[in-house]
């Protein structure tokens, strides 16, 4: 079985998975500084209930902010947890904060 949410441990290795990937990709953004662990892991738990909601229509790829700086940088963000959907190398959409199941589908409506 394909791995539902990837964890590039680099820069590149994000750029192969959006490069590989045939379907939109939605990347999030997390961190490991104190504020950031309990929303972020919570919002792992989001995340992976969508993938498998998705599965084979979505990428969703875990990206760690201080693994991937220039990756972070690209996608502008400042604050984790922070999302984007990337459709053709092309940001489609953006959001920010821990947000639920329900409000990453609606993110996601009509990108699909």
């Amino acid at each position: 079985m394909a791995k539902q949410v990837h964890s590039p441990r680099e820069d590149a290795e994000f750029d192969f998975i959006l490069g590989m990937s045939g379907v939109p990709v939605l990347a999030y953004f997390t961190g490991t500084w104190p504020k950031a662990i309990e929303p972020c892991r919570a919002m792992d738990l989001v995340m992976s209930a969508v993938a498998t909601e998705c599965r084979g229509r979505l990428t969703v790829v875990r990206t760690d902010i201080t693994r991937c700086p220039s990756t972070t940088e690209r996608y502008g963000i400042t604050g984790a947890p922070s999302y984007v959907l990337v459709k053709e190398r092309e940001t489609v959409a953006h959001g920010t904060g821990l947000a639920t199941v329900t409000e990453v589908r609606e993110f996601l409506d009509g990108h699909l």
